[in-house]
């Protein structure tokens, strides 16, 4: 049986039984949780034991260890994540059985139609944070939203939620044009920059693929007035706008910012010149006051009261891997962050030098060959702005080093940078280095969190001894 994309919204509503392949990824979980709530039947497989998959089997979700055709017995539809290859053995039991195939990344967009009102969170940076905050203020407010977030939201316990509404909150995320899988009714557009080279090619292609996103939307789009790509990527878009920013023509404005050592940005939030109330966050950094404006003018927008706004924003506290504090042994502070574009570690390294340490210590992953090359001046520049930077082998993911590229030639153009091949070598020449006062911040769209806990492990022993 052969099943065309369009057909799938149709064929929800005709079966009781789904199988996730990869059940445990960050990705796959929520829809299995907002589908079973629908009263579907899940079951699911995955290589590799984890927080996520004990979740599911809490629910009582048959959970099957490693792959296997018999897995998928039973199941009127197969889910499977970008990650599961065409050899996988349940995907080709479901084709040789004639079971319909659907990726994550389509079967989110069947799932979010299934709202009347879904929310995309779009933008090269942010999303993750913006989607967080907006969930936490319209949960918080009462709304019953559910939410699928990139990362965990402390708030909630996890990365999703599954609320009783017609109100959905999701990220859209454009690597491969997989956000195009999305009919959004409103979609936040934060920020479009050139990323992910290796796929869009140049920044015009990038537009061009928000662009057809924006047109995809069928009730409103919340845009950065202050990001001229994104205002030109929307600007023959016929479709409601409001706009957010720093900027004298956004709709939504934050004014008399404030930082107390960076770390508690501080802004009175007005709506064509009214003030409706004052936003404190206990997240640093401008960037959050962006992530924060877009998620306050959606939630006005919705209903949500300025007093609502600004004591969930108080509240949020960030998502993990997103400048997550992991501890202090011996007055040394130890975080982490998942910045991995230019644009990103300039946004987290200002703030971060900004906080009134003795010294910043960046410890950095780059993130595959082709990012790496392609904006290694960026990369440059930003790893010049903390005391020291310390530069990791990259982290090739999908590829394959076609570029001749290596960490020692972004250090080359990094004055006093350290590069190191080995977390064990970063976390010896940190820990042996660091002092009392000092910020060692990991950073990265890897497993250099890795570093982090090895970091910190070795700091407190030090401590203890």
């Amino acid at each position: 049986m052969e099943w065309r994309i369009v057909d799938y919204d149709k064929l929800l509503n005709e079966i009781k039984r789904i199988h996730f392949i990869g059940i445990g990824g960050s990705g796959m979980c929520p829809i299995a949780e907002i589908l079973m709530s629908e009263g579907y039947e899940i079951s699911g497989s995955d290589m590799n034991e984890g927080e996520t998959l004990e979740k599911m089997k809490g629910y009582g979700i048959p959970v099957y260890m490693g792959h296997a055709a018999e897995n998928i017995k039973g199941a009127q539809l197969v889910v499977y994540s970008a990650a599961v290859k065409e050899t996988n053995p349940e995907r080709m039991a479901a084709k040789e059985q004639g079971i319909p195939c659907i990726e994550r990344s389509v079967m989110l967009g069947v799932v979010t139609r299934r709202y009347k009102r879904s929310i995309a969170v779009s933008g090269t940076h942010g999303k993750t944070t913006t989607t967080a905050m907006l969930s936490q203020i319209l949960i918080g407010s009462g709304f019953d939203p559910s939410a699928i977030i990139g990362g965990k939201l402390p708030f909630i316990g996890g990365n999703s939620y599954v609320g009783q509404s017609d109100i959905i909150v999701c990220e859209a995320c454009e690597y491969v044009d997989t956000f195009l899988e999305l009919d959004p009714f409103i979609s936040i557009i934060l920020n479009v920059d050139a990323d992910h080279l290796d796929y869009f090619k140049n920044l015009d292609n990038i537009k061009r693929s928000f662009n057809k996103f924006a047109k995809q939307t069928t009730g409103l789009l919340v845009l950065n007035g202050d990001d001229e790509n994104t205002l030109d990527s929307v600007k023959d878009v016929e479709l409601d706008k409001i706009t957010f920013g720093f900027g004298d023509n956004c709709d939504y404005r934050a004014e008399h910012v404030t930082a107390d050592k960076g770390v508690h940005e501080q802004y009175d939030l007005y709506y064509h010149g009214e003030k409706l109330c004052n936003i404190k966050l206990i997240v640093p950094g401008k960037h959050n006051v962006y992530n924060s404006l877009a998620a306050a003018a959606t939630a006005h927008h919705l209903g949500a009261s300025p007093a609502e706004i600004s004591e969930n924003l108080h509240k949020f506290g960030g998502v993990h891997r997103r400048f997550e504090i992991l501890g202090t042994p011996g007055g040394i502070t130890v975080a982490d962050d998942f910045a991995h574009h230019p644009t990103e570690l300039t946004a987290t390294l200002n703030a971060a030098m900004g906080m009134g340490f003795r010294k910043v210590w960046a410890v950095f992953q780059p993130h595959t060959f082709s990012r790496t090359a392609m904006l290694l001046d960026d990369f440059a520049e930003a790893l010049k702005i903390p005391d020291v930077a310390i530069i990791s082998e990259i982290l090739p993911v999908r590829e394959t080093n076609t570029y001749n590229i290596y960490s020692r030639d972004l250090g080359a153009k990094v004055p006093g940078s350290v590069c190191l091949d080995t977390f064990e070598e970063i976390t010896d020449y940190v820990c042996e280095h660091a002092q009392e006062g000092d910020l060692i911040l990991t950073m990265g769209g890897g497993n250099v969190y890795m570093c982090a806990n090895k970091i910190l492990k070795q700091l407190e022993f030090k401590a203890n001894n």
